[in-house]
């Protein structure tokens, strides 16, 4: 006798069908939302030659500093970035902001000038955690947001630019739901190998225009995208 009840396999493939169709839906409202007057959403991150955003110690580990370097301070008033990020993101900088003189807790070096500057300015910058788990963030300038609704509520709100920070997957999610205007990256000569791509598992395809290129010296290379409309 057959069950009455589905399958693990149908309703495996069931959720998956309705989340594609929860992620067309978001994308067709932020489509309508871009047609009026809104913030932009500006993703920046390092990345390795091979578009890696992380190696195997949980974070880039051949980045040398981790300033804000995208030129994006003057035009933003918020930050973005995702739960499993902002963890190690509020232990850094923490720690740099209580003793700016002593070595990185990532790299074991003296943080530069500008992450110097990022410390200080970081209690004047609101900062959205998009997480399903986080409670109670350490910092009094965080509010912790649950759902992509959430995420285009920020985009009505008046104000500047709204800089996302990371994680990749939030990053490459938010992406592929058409959340994000511009992408800035920094990218670093080395192929890192392993997992951690930022474009490696996107669903959709994006058609990008070039802003602006710029040789960083040392081998770096900053690169600046617009996202071009979905048809």
């Amino acid at each position: 006798m057959e069950s009455a009840w589905p399958s693990k396999a149908w309703g495996w493939a069931l959720g998956k069908k309705y989340q594609q169709a929860r992620r067309r839906s978001l994308w067709h409202e932020n489509l309508q939302l871009k047609e009026t007057q809104m913030r932009k959403m500006i993703a920046a991150m390092k990345v390795s030659l091979d578009g890696k955003f992380q190696g195997p110690e949980g974070y880039a580990d051949w980045v040398n500093g981790w300033s804000e370097d995208y030129d994006l301070v003057p035009q933003i008033d918020a930050c973005l970035l995702g739960g499993q990020m902002y963890r190690g993101y509020e232990q850094y900088w923490s720690a740099m902001r209580d003793d700016p003189k002593g070595p990185s807790l990532m790299t074991g070096t003296l943080p530069t000038e500008g992450e110097r500057a990022w410390s200080k300015g970081i209690p004047d910058l609101p900062h959205y955690v998009f997480s399903r788990t986080m409670t109670e963030p350490q910092w009094s300038n965080t509010r912790i947001i649950r759902s992509f609704e959430d995420i285009a509520g920020l985009k009505t709100q008046s104000g500047k630019d709204i800089y996302l920070m990371g994680g990749g997957q939030l990053v490459r999610t938010l992406i592929d739901m058409g959340f994000v205007d511009e992408l800035r990256l920094i990218t670093y000569p080395v192929i890192a190998g392993g997992a951690h791509s930022l474009f490696g598992y996107g669903e959709t395809r994006h058609q990008a225009e070039l802003v602006m290129v710029r040789d960083l010296g040392s081998g770096l290379v900053r690169s600046d995208y617009r996202f071009m409309p979905q048809q």
